[in-house]
């Protein structure tokens, strides 16, 4: 259940767990009491990109979030805004993040990221030009394919599936605190 959603956006009424009848069977959400909303708790969408530098001899750009412990890169992410295409959402993300123009995309694929509540859209950016961060990301490396170490979690998957894709076997990392 969503611990932040506490209360009806049509009355204030604090919401409840209350189990329904639904297409698939019985199903607990947060439900007012007083009014009958339904807060789904949809997953929220979020893009990804597998940013591949096409003027420095293909190098992969990972970025380390300014909200990050620890000195992990992952690829740069971002939510999908409303009315865009997640295509033009990741290339939009990709420029606001790095200030890199995306020649081209191609989608990896969906992945869940059930501890964020999320469903992740990756792609493949094939972008050049000069870096410049964004003040959400503190630092950027760039890395060989054959150099990078994915992490089990959503975008990680994303990762491993682009390097497989592309001839290389993915190298796993453990996060620090999780297991395998």
């Amino acid at each position: 259940m969503d611990k932040v959603f506490r209360f009806c956006p049509q009355c204030a009424t604090a919401l409840q767990p209350i189990s329904e009848q639904e297409d698939s069977g019985a199903k607990t959400r947060l439900r007012c009491p007083a009014c009958g909303y339904t807060h789904w708790n949809n997953p929220t969408p979020v893009l990804a990109a597998v940013i591949e530098l096409a003027d420095r001899d293909g190098q992969l750009l990972l970025a380390r979030n300014a909200a990050w412990t620890g000195r992990m890169f992952g690829l740069v992410t971002g939510f999908m805004e409303a009315g865009e295409s997640p295509q033009e959402g990741v290339a939009r993300e990709v420029g606001e993040e790095t200030s890199l123009a995306v020649d081209s995309l191609e989608i990896i694929g969906a992945y869940d990221f059930r501890r964020m509540n999320q469903v992740i859209i990756a792609y493949h950016a094939v972008a050049r030009g000069e870096i410049v961060l964004s003040p959400e990301l503190v630092e950027y490396r760039l890395f060989r394919p054959e150099a990078v170490r994915c992490w089990r979690a959503g975008t990680g998957y994303a990762l491993a599936d682009w390097l497989t894709a592309h001839g290389h076997t993915p190298q796993w990392m453990d996060l620090p605190g999780r297991a395998g």
